[in-house]
């Protein structure tokens, strides 16, 4: 049997043809077969942008209420054991490597993707570990994605918006129709945008979800440094703003807040706790301010919604010299969508290669930025060179972002030495 988790994810690339491959009839079989059925409450999220933020400020508030919580979450940026974590707490390499064998002494001729077999392992650890609740991220759509074939006590849709079409289609309809899949009836589902799109409702409707949407069953009101929270089962005054940087956190946070309420009678939790868990979670790569002259910001943002937030945190920084945009993207993503909304916050361009099946190219990239008008605009062979470039042209007063995908993001961390918090 293999020994190192090294081999083992080396082994998981090689199990199933396809890097993705949608249905939860084969991750079922195994599941069955390996009697996964968790006793506690299990919370399921989705969306298009928030996905991670949610799960974080979820997590975070959970544990400082004293609870054992499992988190899984994808895709890591410097470590597999950051998909996995245990009272905030990373899967050590030997519990991973416990919960893979267990899953392949039973799986027999069914094939698994590297997703639905991390899925089940990350479940058959917090069974292992007796956790009191798990929350799980949807990896890519929801209705046919692995976490779905655990039943959600109550499901979290973010956001909905264009990504990922050759899956889950070319508009926010059908998008939506796939995200809505983690709904369960009776459960309450919980979406977590002012803009809805009428899938969401029509698919709570037809199986019976309690459905509660941001601007109608909950919401929040903004003043002063503080903000209050009004939900369909209380009201939270006073609390401070999430650690998460970003306006649109409040969204998310609202959110969390709503699932909390869903399951308050299982899950009870204080005020102490609440505004603990705001000011104490931690998420890498999503406005990740790191302090220096000049100073990195790094952010995975890597569709048009995210980009645009993304844009909106730039302008909302005091004034700074130039900002230089290091940035690597896979191919199947709307390129011109994120050089659209980030062109008027950028000065130079420093476009690197990726090396992945997905990646595009630096020439590319900068085919793309010159269609979008982008003058300045630098090629290199990959997200390293760009940024020690980067560095070499910025002074003090200027910036350097990082952005683009998870690739691009975890290559700059381990070139500058950093860790995922």
């Amino acid at each position: 049997m293999l020994k190192s988790l090294a081999d083992w994810l080396t082994y998981l690339e090689s199990l199933h043809p396809k890097t993705i491959a949608l249905g939860l009839e084969r991750v079922a079989q195994v599941k069955q077969r390996l009697n996964l059925n968790p006793d506690f409450p299990v919370i399921i999220v989705g969306g298009t942008n928030g996905k991670g933020s949610v799960c974080a400020m979820l997590e975070s508030i959970l544990h400082a209420a004293g609870y054992k919580v499992g988190c899984y979450t994808s895709p890591h940026l410097l470590d597999y054991n950051e998909r996995v974590r245990i009272s905030k707490k990373q899967a050590t390499d030997a519990e991973l490597c416990a919960s893979f064998e267990a899953i392949e002494s039973v799986r027999g001729e069914i094939a698994l993707t590297y997703f639905e077999f991390g899925t089940l392992a990350a479940m058959q650890c917090f069974i292992e570990h007796k956790v009191d609740v798990a929350i799980l991220e949807v990896g890519l759509g929801g209705r046919l994605d692995a976490v779905n074939v655990f039943d959600a006590d109550c499901a979290v849709v973010t956001s909905i918006d264009i990504d990922h079409i050759d899956y889950l289609g070319d508009n926010r309809e059908q998008i939506a129709f796939e995200k809505a899949g983690i709904f369960r009836a009776v459960k309450v589902a919980i979406f977590g945008d002012m803009d809805m799109p009428e899938a969401i409702r029509t698919q709570a409707g037809k199986i019976g979800s309690d459905l509660w949407c941001l601007g109608k069953e909950f919401g929040f009101i903004s003043h002063q440094g503080q903000w209050d929270f009004q939900g369909r089962l209380s009201a939270r005054k006073a609390l401070p703003f999430p650690a998460l940087r970003g306006a649109y956190q409040l969204n998310n946070a609202s959110s969390v807040l709503a699932a909390l309420d869903a399951q308050k009678e299982k899950l009870p939790v204080s005020m102490e706790a609440v505004r603990r868990g705001l000011v104490e979670v931690t998420l890498s790569a999503r406005f990740q301010l790191i302090p220096g002259k000049p100073a990195l910001i790094l952010d995975v943002a890597h569709n048009p919604h995210a980009a645009r937030s993304f844009a909106a945190n730039l302008a909302a920084l005091p004034p700074a010299g130039k900002t230089f945009a290091v940035c690597a993207m896979l191919k199947d993503k709307d390129i011109a969508g994120v050089v659209d909304a980030l062109k008027n916050q950028v000065d130079i361009w420093l476009v690197g290669s990726i090396d992945a099946p997905r990646g595009a190219s630096a020439v590319e990239l900068e085919q793309v930025l010159h269609k979008a008008n982008v003058k300045e605009v630098l090629c290199f062979a990959n997200a390293t060179d760009a940024l020690h470039h980067a560095y070499n042209l910025a002074g003090e007063n200027d910036r350097i972002a990082a952005l683009g995908s998870f690739y691009t993001v975890a290559e700059v961390m381990r070139a500058r030495g950093l860790r995922s918090v």
